[in-house]
């Protein structure tokens, strides 16, 4: 038989539909193919076989006038399911040359949500050993979005039949929240690692829950007061060495511990959240592959937030564990204009930048986000190196605990409701009235923030607008803690406008979800936002988000738009850009009159942000097709 030479374009795709074949997505996409069928073409279709319409040259030279077809014949296992498809040339003499015709191309950035759409139809076909390297892990441990995220997300993904481990330090404080390690078990496993000068040794603690294998690191630099990171001083002076033992300590877990009575392997995908973690894909590469273990493992890099990245003087480099000659990837200079004096050389190692240049794959927790650390507005000094690893670069919108967010349940709020009866959520609303003390009025629309009181969370522009605004007819509660000037600011507020204003300085759960249950607009002026969970919150419970255009909050706010859908409207709130006390004012004040003046258009609002999926489910899905992406290359060997 000729060769078959393929050229780049494709005269004609014929499909015969007959039969029924699933996961046809993931087969196809080895052969071109799966972009194609991903726009919707055929999508509600069944495929039997693809064929590749081609003329033939004959042996003597002449061109035949008969085309003939490439069959992409259906692999079927023994119980008839197809789980493969085979190139099959029609038997002929001399060569074979496809016509072009029509460009084909695939998009891993484009195909991520409609590969959710197509698997969301079919159960996984491939499973994998996942490893979270983490620094939090709700309930365990959580500061923000990443326990969230590394508590919910190994939930979804062994529901879908992976095996999945997290692995994070064992916090205990001396307080109440150490009860919540109370079911977890020692192991009875000691591992010894290198770094810092010498051996260190390290526990691990177990609780298998929910389908996922929870692993605790235990040393005593994670056993004192505080949050994960620092105390009412500041952060922790030894962070390094605690999270560089966080990353040995993960590597090792693995291939030590026999968990459900045998260990992960070697052939395991790591995903390494945020500086914290960032040392995995290092070690990895320098550690164990060259003495020929981990040689079919790979990493992800997850960056929740690229603010920080770990950087620490170059002389604590040898403290990592890493060889010499590993210097360079982590090295970071900074300009002249960041350093602190004129003998300062500015050299630093930087972890996060070592792990963006090493990992198989980076994402971020919002597409926003994924393209704003390649700007050199939001890249902090990494904006280079990432547009440099684009092609390697995704972002995957984060998911909700719809069973602990969940308006028609939730045992914190004072009345039930749901999409198709609304009436319990006025009783939100004159519930939370009454425990704020402010002047009981249903019709008068409540605005409320809950977050940290830093500069990120744009706090300074709420303390701006808030004289002006607090002329209209509103009320208006935050919830939060962080710069103590903030904190005053709301408690002397508070007492300028006693019927109009409540600060809630700290953090209460249930407070929080008295809020989102009980106001009408959730206000998020954030100037850089990877994700956002509360504005996804505050849809899900029917309050409408005002939200800054960035990041995550711009990925899942959609504004409205009265006149869409033949006068229907369409559309859960408002963006609004840049950021600025006029724009936010502007935006709230059309909230306010759309809620006052147009009743029925703000029920649509809300029943359109209840409506939507939130579950890790559908970003589970979304994982499952990076991590596929991630084996198709080999793994980075120096």
């Amino acid at each position: 038989m000729g060769s078959l030479q393929t050229s780049r374009n494709l005269s004609c795709l014929c499909v015969s539909v007959r039969g029924g074949v699933q996961g046809l997505s993931t087969v196809v996409r080895q052969v071109g193919f799966n972009s194609w069928l991903l726009q919707g073409r055929i999508r509600s279709r069944k495929i039997q076989s693809l064929c590749v319409r081609s003329s033939f040259n004959n042996a003597g030279g002449s061109s035949s006038s008969e085309e003939k077809g490439l069959l992409l014949g259906a692999e079927r296992d023994g119980s008839g399911s197809v789980v493969g498809f085979q190139l099959i040339p029609h038997s002929v003499t001399g060569d074979a040359t496809i016509v072009e015709s029509h460009d084909i191309v695939a998009d891993d950035r484009d195909d991520l949500s409609e590969d959710a759409e197509q698997k969301e139809k079919t159960p996984t076909k491939l499973t994998f050993n996942i490893i979270f390297v983490t620094a939090e892990a709700a309930p365990y441990s959580k500061t923000g979005g990443l326990g969230d995220v590394c508590g919910s997300l190994p939930v979804a993904l062994a529901s879908r039949g992976h095996r999945v481990m997290v692995v994070s330090p064992r916090y205990l404080n001396g307080g109440p929240s150490d009860k919540k390690y109370a079911n977890t078990v020692d192991l009875d496993v000691r591992a010894t690692v290198h770094c810092f000068g010498g051996p260190q040794e390290v526990a691990y603690y177990h609780e298998y829950r929910a389908g996922v294998d929870w692993v605790f690191v235990d040393h005593p630099s994670y056993r004192r007061p505080g949050t994960p990171y620092g105390d009412i001083y500041g952060a922790f002076g030894d962070n390094q060495f605690r999270f560089t033992l966080l990353c040995h300590a993960a590597c090792e877990a693995p291939l030590i511990l026999p968990l459900g009575g045998f260990t992960y392997g070697e052939k395991c995908l790591f995903l390494a959240n945020d500086w914290h973690a960032a040392l995995v894909p290092l070690l990895l590469a320098a550690k164990y592959r060259p003495y020929g273990v981990y040689e079919d493992a790979r990493s992800i890099v997850v960056i929740h937030n690229i603010a920080h990245q770990g950087v620490e003087p170059a002389a604590t480099y040898h403290n990592l564990g890493l060889p010499p000659e590993w210097y360079g990837a982590l090295e970071w200079i900074f300009p002249t204009w960041a350093r602190a004096h004129a003998l300062d050389t500015g050299e630093t190692v930087n972890v996060l930048k070592g792990a963006v240049a090493i990992a198989d794959r980076i994402l971020t927790v919002s597409q926003g986000y994924s393209w704003e650390i390649t700007t050199p507005e939001g890249g902090y000094g990494l904006h280079e190196l990432l547009t440099s690893r684009k092609s390697v670069l995704n972002g995957i919108t984060n998911g909700l605990d719809v069973s602990d967010w969940n308006p028609l349940t939730d045992e914190h709020t004072a009345s039930h409701y749901s999409i198709n009866d609304l009436s319990g959520k006025v009783k939100c609303k004159t519930a939370l009235q009454k425990e704020l003390g402010l002047p009981i009025r249903p019709d008068c629309p409540l605005i409320g923030f809950i977050g940290r009181l830093d500069y990120q969370k744009g706090v300074d522009i709420i303390l701006s607008a808030i004289p002006e605004l607090m002329q209209d007819d509103v009320q208006f509660v935050m919830l939060g803690s962080g710069e103590k000037q903030y904190e005053n600011w709301m408690r002397h507020t508070e007492n300028l406008f006693k019927d109009k204003f409540r600060g809630w300085v700290g953090f209460n759960v249930p407070v929080s979800h008295r809020i989102t249950a009980g106001c009408d607009i959730l206000l998020m002026p954030s100037r850089f936002e990877p994700c956002g969970l509360n504005q996804l919150y505050a849809m899900r419970y029917g309050t409408i988000p005002v939200v800054h255009s960035t990041g995550g909050l711009r990925d899942t706010v959609k504004d409205f738009n009265p006149y869409a859908q033949e006068g229907e409207g369409e559309g859960t709130g408002w963006t609004f850009s840049p950021l600025s006390k006029e724009k936010l004012l502007d935006t709230l004040k059309v909230a306010i009159s759309t809620y006052i003046e147009h009743k029925s258009s703000w029920e649509g609002l809300m029943k359109r942000g209840m409506e939507r999926d939130y579950s890790w489910e559908n970003a589970a899905i979304q994982y499952e097709q990076v991590f596929e992406w991630a084996f198709i290359d080999p793994p980075y060997v120096r």
